[in-house]
């Protein structure tokens, strides 16, 4: 039996990868410093939450490619709380970001096409890609060490290696606002140029905004790219996984802006696409006004959450000077620079090993630099704290 191509997998584990495998074998607690499921963080949901799927119009099959109306006009209030003007005719309803990513891969590329996406990146998108016969070209973030962790200094767009990674075969460009899991917001600047860029070359601009809602401090930098003009077409995509912390309910959507004529041409043919599938169901549909009203109660944990311990990450390592953070703007993650002579993989699987700590290598997000950890800030307070105290201690010992 002959399978494609594009299942040719690479399923060699990482060394870190075999090491938390052995560790949960054992039998022995593990202090997850990786955990981004907030369904299973501790925070408290709404006793409701599930009455919303029961609506009496839920009964009924009447399906719109673009998702129901009444489910599209509630994301355009969404967006109309963070200042953007959104029709719902800019609007489709996908049962996931990852959903979404695949119907634009198809809508603007044939097989082979290019995509450029910032490096560092969660590693999904490689695999999305290559599903698509879409082949994903990093281009790269640039971090500043005299940048202000608490500010909106830091990491920044290095435009002239992403102008150099444009060929012929080059079909949009892929900006995460902010980034994970760097924590980059893009800046005002850094976004006229992508549009400017992409408007040149003839490319769409594709902006995941999953992390809007929990920026560190405000300011005009994390403003939705669903707002104001945008020079090129421009997809953002969004959903409930992280905007309302409701990953099992499976929904999310597409909002399509730019030039008109371009804007309405991709509309008609991304509905195609949508039509094909059909498959946003009816229950989720009818409960997605709900759960977008609903979902400020839940942010505010998130961020609660996220704050305190970042608070302590950063009281600890005042006194620390091996372990520093690099700067980040929102997001639930923290990148930690380690000693140059300790690897980023090493430390992490000697924490696990040694003391049940599980905290992800910057090569799992592709970071160049070796000596990189990533922790996420979801993990329990408690958890976090001793898990990092017990990542000072070991790195200590690092030689």
């Amino acid at each position: 039996m002959r399978f494609a191509n594009r299942t040719e997998w690479t399923t060699d584990e990482t060394a870190w990868s075999r090491a938390l495998e052995a560790r949960r074998r054992s039998g022995l607690s593990i202090l997850d410093l990786t955990a981004s499921n907030p369904t299973q963080c501790g925070f408290r949901y709404e006793a409701n939450l599930l009455t919303e799927l029961s609506a009496e119009g839920a009964r009924t099959y009447d399906p719109d490619p673009r998702g129901m109306l009444a489910a599209r006009e509630a994301v355009c209030g969404y967006y109309g709380d963070h200042g953007a003007l959104v029709d719902p005719e800019q609007v489709v309803l996908t049962t996931s970001t990852s959903e979404g990513y695949s119907w634009l891969f198809r809508l603007l590329c044939d097989p082979g096409d290019e995509v450029l996406i910032a490096q560092p990146s969660y590693p999904l998108f490689e695999l999305l890609a290559t599903i698509d016969d879409v082949k994903l070209v990093p281009y790269a973030l640039f971090f500043d060490p005299g940048g202000d962790p608490g500010g909106s200094q830091g990491w920044s767009v290095d435009f002239h290696g992403l102008r150099g990674r444009i060929t012929p075969r080059t079909r949009a460009i892929i900006v995460v606002h902010p980034n994970n899991p760097t924590g980059h917001f893009t800046t005002t600047a850094e976004r006229a140029a992508l549009s400017e860029l992409c408007r040149e070359r003839g490319l769409a601009l594709i902006v995941d905004e999953v992390f809007l809602n929990y920026p560190f401090a405000r300011n005009e930098s994390q403003a939705s790219f669903a707002r104001g003009e945008e020079a090129a077409l421009t997809f953002v995509l969004s959903g409930l996984s992280k905007i309302a912390a409701l990953p099992q309910m499976k929904a999310s959507w597409i909002v399509c802006r730019g030039p008109e004529e371009m804007r309405r041409e991709a509309m008609w043919r991304l509905e195609i696409i949508a039509d094909t599938f059909l498959s946003m169901n009816a229950p989720v549909q009818h409960a997605l006004p709900g759960w977008l009203r609903g979902r400020h109660a839940i942010q505010r944990q998130i961020r609660e959450r996220v704050q305190e311990n970042l608070n302590e990450l950063d009281r600890v390592l005042t006194r620390e000077d091996k372990i520093a953070r690099l700067a980040c703007e929102g997001g639930w993650y923290a990148t930690l620079r380690t000693p140059s002579y300790a690897s980023g993989d090493e430390l992490a699987i000697r924490l696990l090993e040694r003391h049940g700590v599980a905290a992800h290598p910057g090569s799992f997000f592709g970071f160049r630099e070796q000596n990189r950890l990533v922790v996420s800030l979801m993990t329990r307070p408690e958890d976090f704290a001793e898990g990092i105290a017990r990542l000072i201690a070991e790195s200590s010992q690092v030689t």
